[in-house]
């Protein structure tokens, strides 16, 4: 049995789509899932890619590799830090490999990742009700930023604001 995480290929668009759809279905948010698969290849592998998504793959030999889950990340900047970190937009891990430390090694490729090339930081979201996570993120350590409440702007307020009408 064997753990490897590889960057994500275009002729993994489809399966990326299955497991952020599989995500939203654990955050009882598949209803706002509009990305189709060509969006996402567009994003991920397009020209000038600005979101990156690395794969863990579960091995049990003789069997092939098995897609166990994944991390959708992109590059911020801290002003205040004058670098750049790493936002992790999506982690998640499918039901049958959970408890096998597969969360976990995405979460260390990450900051790695973050060492290896200077950032500052790498940060997420979570809900509020996902205990779950929320107990594996402060057993890595992590805390939650205090004092701040993300604002969104999208669909008929992001149009109204850009044409000036809010």
């Amino acid at each position: 049995m064997s753990l490897s995480i590889r960057r994500a290929g275009p002729s993994d668009a489809p399966l990326i789509l299955a497991l952020v759809r599989e995500l939203a279905e654990y955050e009882r948010l598949a209803h706002e899932v509009v990305a189709t698969q060509d969006e996402l290849a567009a994003a991920l592998f397009g020209q000038n890619p600005r979101v990156f998504c690395d794969l863990a793959e579960w091995t049990e030999t003789p069997d092939p590799p098995q897609p166990a889950g994944f991390a959708l990340w992109f590059y911020n900047f801290s002003s205040f830090r004058g670098r750049h970190g790493i936002f992790l937009e999506d982690l998640f891990v499918r039901p049958a490999h959970r408890s096998g430390g597969i969360g976990q090694a995405l979460l260390r490729h990450l900051a790695r990742r973050c060492l290896e090339e200077g950032l500052a930081r790498l940060e997420w979201d979570v809900l509020d009700w996902n205990e779950p996570s929320i107990a594996f993120y402060k057993a890595h350590r992590a805390v939650p930023v205090e004092g701040w409440t993300r604002y969104r702007l999208t669909g008929d307020a992001l149009g109204q604001l850009a044409d000036g009408a809010a």
